[in-house]
This record gives C-alpha cells, sequence and structure tokens, in this order.
C-alpha cells in the first residue's frame, strides 16, 4: 500500500540531532509522520527541497511585540509576520506591553489576540512584580505561558524589581525557570551623570559591564538560595559569560545577534542611537567573550530580543532616545551569515535556535524533526547571497540596523505545524498561530 500524506519535503538536506542527511519528510495532521527515503509515498502536496537545508522550527525566545497599547510600533500580526518571513516558526513574547502583562486577565487577552492572528505559534511571559507574587504559581502554568520574567533593572516599560528581598520572595513561589534582564538598579541610578547628551557612545559608559555583572551575580545567589532555575537573557559581557560556566547548574543564558555582530565605538559612530540596546552593544572583547560563550558551549539559545520603536522616536537627541531595535526577522540571516564565515557550525545554530530552547522550556513536540514532532521547519539557502534592507523588514518600525548588510545564507521557507506559511519571500498561508504547549503546563 501507497503511504499517503498531506505534504512532502522532498530531497532537502534535514539538518537534525543526528546529523544532516538528504531526506524526505512526510507530513500528516501538522506532525512529522515519517523520515525519508518516500519515493514509494504520495501526498497533496509535494516540495522540491534539493539543494535547500531543512532545519527544526528556529525559536526566537525573545521578542516585545508591543501590544497591547503600543500599536503603533508593533502589533501581534505585524511582529509574527516579520518573523516568518525571517525564517521563526514560534517566539515568546514579553510583558512590558500597556497594560503590563502580569494578571490572568492581561495574560488571556493575549492569548485570545494572538490566536489564529499571529503567522508563527507563541508564548507568552508573565510578568513577576511585587504586587502579582502571590497569584505567580498560577500565572506561570497558564497554557501558553513561556514562564515569568523579571527586570531586575529599568529598561523600556514599567516592569521593575530592584531589590533582593523582593526577588527572593519571587523565587521562593515560582517553580518553573524564570527569565531574567539583569542589569544592577542601584548601580545604574548612581551612573546616570555619565550619559553625555547627543552622545550613544555614552550608553555603555552609563550601563556598564559592571552592573550586568552584579545583577547576574545577585541572581546566581537567589537562585541557589532557592533552589530555583534562572535563564539570563542578552548576555553582553565576557564576565558574565566566566561567571555563568560555574553555575550551569542553576543558571541558562541567552545571546542576542547584536551582541554578537556589532561593536562598540564603531556601531554608535555608525548608525547612532539605532544601535542603542538595554543591556548596551560594548567594546570587541566582550563580544569575543560572548563568541567564547558559544564556543564553549556556556550560551543556551539565541534570541533576537526583537524591541521596535519607530524612527521617528529612535531619532530622538540622546538619552532621550528608547532602546530596542527590530531583529526577529534577520535573526537567521546574520546567524548564518556567522555560519559561513566558520565562527559557528550548522549545528550548534539549531542546538541554540530549537533544541536548546526546547529544553530549557520543556516544550511539547518542539524543537526536533522527528515523528510524533510538530511539523515546524526553517527552509535555508546556504550559498545564497542577500542584501538585508529596512525595506525587507515587515515589522511595523520598518528599520533594520543592519541595512545595506550582505549575507550569505538565507531563509527561503518556514512551515508551522506542517502548513508553508512562507516561501521564497512570499507570504502564502492566512495567520494560524496557536499558543506553544509546555511539559509544566500540560494539565490544567
Amino acid at each position: 500500500m501507497t503511504p499517503r500524506f498531506d505534504v512532502i519535503l522532498k530531497g532537502g538536506t534535514v539538518v537534525n540531532q543526528d546529523g544532516e542527511g538528504v531526506r524526505d519528510i512526510g507530513i500528516i495532521n501538522g506532525r512529522v509522520a515519517e523520515l525519508g527515503p518516500l519515493s514509494q509515498g504520495s501526498a497533496a502536496e509535494v516540495i522540491d527541497c534539493k539543494g535547500l537545508h531543512i532545519l527544526p522550527g528556529v525559536m526566537d525566545t525573545q521578542v516585545h511585540f508591543r501590544e497591547p497599547g503600543l500599536e503603533h510600533k508593533e502589533d501581534l500580526e505585524s511582529g509574527s509576520r516579520s518573523a516568518v518571513m525571517g525564517g521563526v516558526t514560534a517566539v515568546f513574547e514579553m510583558p512590558n506591553t500597556s497594560p503590563l502583562t502580569v494578571t490572568e486577565a492581561t495574560f488571556s487577552d493575549k492569548v485570545k489576540r494572538a490566536h489564529h492572528r499571529m503567522h508563527c505559534d507563541f508564548a507568552f511571559f508573565i510578568g513577576g512584580t511585587r504586587e502579582n507574587v502571590q497569584d505567580l504559581p498560577v500565572l506561570e502554568r497558564a497554557p501558553g505561558c513561556a514562564g515569568v520574567k523579571v527586570f531586575i533593572g529599568s529598561s523600556t516599560g514599567a516592569l521593575l524589581v530592584e531589590d533582593d528581598e523582593s526577588l527572593r520572595r519571587i523565587f521562593q513561589v515560582i517553580r518553573r525557570r524564570a527569565a531574567f534582564h539583569a542589569e544592577d538598579e542601584y548601580r545604574l541610578n548612581e551612573r546616570k551623570s555619565l550619559r553625555i547628551e547627543g552622545d550613544a557612545r555614552s550608553h555603555p559608559v552609563w550601563r556598564d559591564e559592571t552592573a550586568a555583572l552584579m545583577a547576574t551575580q545577585r541572581l546566581v545567589k537567589l537562585a541557589h538560595e532557592t533552589g530555583k532555575r534562572i535563564h539570563v537573557l542578552h548576555i553582553s559581557t565576557k564576565e558574565e559569560i566566566e561567571f555563568l560556566r560555574d553555575h550551569k547548574d542553576v543558571a541558562s543564558c541567552e545571546a542576542t545577534p547584536h551582541h554578537l555582530t556589532l561593536v562598540a565605538p564603531e556601531c554608535y559612530e555608525r548608525l547612532g542611537t539605532l544601535a542603542q540596546m538595554n543591556p548596551p552593544v560594548r567594546s570587541a572583547d566582550h563580544r569575543a567573550g560572548i563568541w567564547r560563550g558559544i564556543e564553549q558551549g556556556i550560551i543556551d539559545v539565541l534570541g533576537s530580543d526583537h524591541a521596535p520603536h519607530t524612527l521617528e522616536e529612535k531619532q530622538k537627541t540622546y538619552p532621550a532616545s528608547p532602546s530596542g531595535m527590530t531583529g526577529v526577522q534577520t535573526l537567521v540571516p546574520l546567524m548564518l551569515d556567522h555560519v559561513n564565515a566558520g565562527r559557528l557550525s550548522l549545528a550548534r545554530f539549531v542546538d541554540l535556535t530549537s533544541a536548546g530552547p526546547a529544553r530549557l522550556y520543556n516544550m511539547a513536540c518542539k524543537g526536533r524533526i522527528a515523528a510524533g514532532y510538530d511539523a515546524d521547519f526553517t527552509v535555508v539557502d546556504l550559498k545564497r547571497s542577500e542584501t538585508i534592507t529596512s525595506k525587507w523588514v515587515a515589522s511595523k518600525a520598518g528599520w533594520t540596523p543592519y541595512d545595506g548588510v550582505r549575507v550569505t545564507g538565507w531563509p527561503v521557507g518556514t512551515f508551522v505545524r506542517g502548513r508553508r506559511v512562507m516561501w521564497q519571500g512570499e507570504l502564502v498561508t492566512p495567520s494560524q498561530g496557536e499558543a506553544v504547549r509546555f511539559l509544566e503546563t500540560l494539565k490544567q
């Protein structure tokens, strides 16, 4: 009997936990049904992937899509469109919206807004505050919740828990791994006078490497005291890498493409406030330290920290300018360019963007190309050379700091649960994004 599939991806080089090789992939009901050869199989749709690499769906576990409250910069539809145009199949979205995502009502509202309106699959973080501590054990187990996110240094938005006593209260009640923006608020306040009006180069002077390291050290100490798991977002210093190497029992960490690609002071001299991020892009020795973290396996995942603002907002005079840049659509091409340059292997890229996130957050049926798993794929042409442009970026913000940058390696297809959402630069399927499922929230 000839096996019948909904879709067959034919002749692509599949990159997975067992290496890479040419295989066919058969899909039934949005899941991987069989890995090839499937020359005897038939399907309603057969897609020729010869010469292309098929990766497990790339997941971006840190984005800010600004809805509700700041939809002039981005919304869940436009942000997720930008994601799938760049080969990203699932995103974890942050709670610093307006209103803040800190209650059952505001969380449920986001999930409702996202369902079948976002183009990729999604999860949302619940913001941890002094006021909602007692609610966190229930909130962190809501369907579609990626866990608790806490800002211990102020960034964009009103979420801030800067003192150890309040942080300890949060640690004591949560059960899942929590994510943190780690910059020491007390040091940031002490150093505000070091900001130079009109000079974005002073941004990493104000928000210095010591502020980042102090906050990360405090978090690790609290994690050990309470026996909890932490995830340190957007590592920006070589010192944090060396420190976290000895605390992998409680701490995972993330690197971003901008901290791996841009370098100070050149980026500020060239881009001005468009390069302004929290924590900041720093000097070449810190960039090298983060790459060492990739090489040594200390970095667990990549996240874009996609944090869009309009050009008008970004072009305000520093420090009145907001921190943040677009990033979800450029994550895959930038990192594939690094792969082609020999800075990391394709297998390591897959580990950082699919297997790693699935492992850290205990996702159900994502992160691998395996029978029974969601048919999420990022299809790439490793040899294709393209120039990133602001016109290509689908974000409402409409700009990228990488405008004019030539890269080798390009996303040509995005599959979400078996549906071909993007192909060769075109959006080809209506939005049908659904909440990511987590092993720790399956039973309600």
